[in-house]
C-alpha cells in the first residue's frame, strides 16, 4: 500500500523576503509534489520590524507569515497592529518574564478586537529556532524547514511501530531529494494532527486502544517522542507530539465529552508534548485562570529546560457552556467547558 505523504508546510527563514525567495518557495513545493508529496502550505518566517511591512514584502498570498518572537515590551507596542493586518503571526516569549494579569491581557484584548486572529498568537518558554510551524516559528538563521504531517503516515498501520518506521522512510527520503541544498536547514519531526480519520492522532490511537481515556497512563506517547527526537538524523525545531485540542477534531469531541481538561493537557505536554494548542476559552473566562496556567506553564518549562507554548483561541461571542461558532476550516466548534 502506497503511503500518504503529506507535508504541512514548506517554511522558508529569511531577513529579506522577496520574489527571489518566492520563487525558491514554488521551486521546492514542485521537487516535492514530483516525488508524490502533497503540500498543504507555504511559509515565510521573517523578523520584520512590522506585520504590515512584511505583508507587503510579499507578493504571493497564499503563502503564510510569520515575524517570530516578540518580548513584552514589543508585542505590547505592536498587538494594534498585529491586530490591523490579521493574517500575520508572532508568538510572544514569556520565558523569563514575572507574569501577571498584564502578560494575559494581550491575549483578551485580540480575543475582543480580532477573535479569529487568537489562530495566530501563542505564548512561548524555552522555545526552539527554526520550527516550520505557525505560531511557534522563530527565526535563527537564512534557509528552509519541512513539517509533515505524519497522522496520515499511519493509514492501515496495526501499531506504532509500523506507522513510526514509515515516518523513519518519509524522513530518509525528504532528506535525500534535499542533501545537496545547502540552504537545507531540516525536517521539525513534530506529530501535527488534523482533523478527522487518518490526519487525527487520536483516530489512530483509538485503533490501538479501548479508548482516549485507556491510553493515557501508557508510555504509548513517550514511545512516539523518543522516536522522533532519537531517529530523525536531519532534525530542527520542536520535534514534540501536539496536541491541538480543537484541530484534531477526535481530540475536540473528547474535548466535549470531558476527557481533555488543561491539566490533562499539562501532563501529556510535559513528558511527551508541546504544550497547550488551540485550547478553546470562553470569552467570560476569569483572566486570573490565565494568568495561573501561564505561571504553571512557563514554570514547568523552566524546570524541564522543554519548550511549551500556551496558544488559547475565540470566536469572540461565544461564553462558557455555549457552542462556538470560529468560521475557521481547521477548528472544530464545541462546546465551551470552563478552564
Amino acid at each position: 500500500m502506497s503511503m500518504e505523504k503529506v507535508i504541512r508546510t514548506i517554511c522558508f527563514f529569511t531577513k529579506e523576503p522577496n520574489l527571489e525567495i518566492e520563487n525558491r518557495l514554488s521551486y521546492l513545493e514542485k521537487t516535492l509534489k514530483d516525488k508524490g508529496f502533497t503540500i498543504q502550505t507555504k511559509r515565510i518566517c521573517s523578523p520584520q520590524n512590522s506585520f504590515l511591512e512584511l505583508q507587503d514584502l510579499v507578493q504571493d498570498k497564499s503563502i503564510l507569515l510569520s515575524i517570530g518572537s516578540l518580548n513584552f515590551q514589543q508585542a505590547k507596542e505592536k498587538v494594534d497592529e498585529f491586530i490591523k493586518a490579521q493574517s500575520v503571526a508572532f508568538n510572544l516569549d514569556l520565558t523569563s518574564e514575572d507574569i501577571t494579569d498584564e502578560h494575559s491581557q494581550i491575549l483578551f484584548k485580540i480575543i475582543k478586537e480580532s477573535p479569529a486572529s487568537t489562530f495566530s498568537f501563542t505564548y512561548t518558554f524555552n522555545n526552539s529556532v527554526s520550527s516550520p510551524y505557525f505560531p511557534s516559528a522563530v527565526f535563527e538563521k537564512e534557509g528552509f524547514a519541512i513539517g509533515l504531517q505524519p497522522t496520515d503516515l499511519a493509514k492501515g498501520c496495526k501499531s506504532i511501530d509500523e506507522w513510526l518506521n514509515n515516518l523513519r522512510k518519509c524522513w530518509l527520503e525528504i532528506n535525500s531529494i534535499f542533501e545537496k541544498e545547502t540552504d537545507f536547514l531540516g525536517m521539525d519531526s513534530s506529530i501535527a494532527p488534523l482533523f478527522k480519520g487518518d490526519s487525527s492522532l487520536i483516530s489512530f490511537i483509538k485503533k490501538l486502544f479501548p479508548s482516549f481515556n485507556e491510553s493515557i497512563l501508557t508510555d504509548a506517547y513517550l514511545k512516539i517522542t523518543k522516536f522522533i527526537k532519537n531517529e530523525n538524523s536531519k532534525s530542527v525545531g520542536l520535534c514534540g507530539l501536539m496536541f491541538p485540542c480543537l484541530e484534531d477534531f477526535e481530540l475536540a469531541d473528547e474535548y466535549e465529552k470531558g476527557n481533555f481538561s488543561v491539566e490533562r493537557n499539562i501532563f501529556l505536554s510535559l513528558h511527551s508534548g508541546l504544550g497547550i494548542d488551540t485550547y478553546p476559552i470562553g470569552i467570560d473566562e476569569d483572566i486570573r485562570k490565565v494568568t495561573n496556567i501561564l505561571k504553571t506553564v512557563q514554570g514547568l518549562s523552566n524546570k524541564y529546560k522543554k519548550p511549551l507554548s500556551v496558544r488559547f483561541v475565540s470566536d469572540g461571542k461565544s461564553k462558557i457552556g455555549e457552542k462556538t461558532d470560529f468560521k475557521n476550516q481547521y477548528l472544530k466548534d464545541i462546546v465551551l467547558r470552563k478552564l
